[in-house]
Formats: C-alpha cells, sequence, structure tokens
C-alpha cells in the first residue's frame, strides 16, 4: 500500500515538473497545481495512511492512541488554501499578461 502510495505521488509531481517546465503558459498553471496538490498529499499521506478514529476526545475519556494526528491535517489545510489563492493570482496575472501581448 505504501509503495503504491508513493509510486502515486512521484507520478504527480513528476507530471507537475514536467508541465510546469514548459514553454505554454496554461500548462505552466496547471503544473504548478499539480506540484501543490501532490505536495499536499504527501505531507497529508506522512501523518497516517490508514484510516484511524477521529482527533475527536469526549469530556472525561482518556486519550486514544489509535486517533488520527491532527497537525498535518490542519498544515494540508492552510497549504490547499494558499496554494488555491496562488493560483488564483497566477490566473489573473496570466490574463492581464495575454490582455497586453
Amino acid at each position: 500500500m505504501i509503495w503504491a502510495v508513493a509510486l502515486a505521488l512521484a507520478t504527480v509531481i513528476a507530471a507537475g515538473t514536467y508541465l510546469a517546465l514548459s514553454r505554454d503558459l496554461l500548462r505552466c498553471l496547471i503544473g504548478l497545481a499539480l506540484v501543490g496538490n501532490g505536495i499536499n498529499l504527501l505531507v497529508f499521506c506522512s501523518g497516517r495512511l490508514l484510516s484511524q478514529m477521529p482527533p475527536f476526545v469526549a469530556a472525561g475519556a482518556q486519550q486514544l492512541a489509535v486517533a488520527a494526528n491532527p497537525v498535518p491535517q490542519a498544515l494540508v489545510l492552510t497549504a490547499i488554501v494558499i496554494s488555491f489563492i496562488f493560483l488564483c493570482f497566477s490566473l489573473v496575472l496570466a490574463v492581464r499578461l495575454l490582455q497586453l501581448a
């Protein structure tokens, strides 16, 4: 299972790098989006690969040993928002560049 996930992540990041190095502006932006999503998946999968119980603990209960780590989830959520904002800004910049050229 871990090798399949690692191979899929390597494929996504390699495809994104290939597209980001392209001379076409749209392919470059799609490549940057793929690299960002691949890195987000890498950070998310480094937390845990198997499905675990959510990190919620009831009041008065002991902390669960098999609970998912919420830190990678919070980091990935923040990174998704930042990469989406960066992609939107890049698209607006590309459209403006094409209008001026």
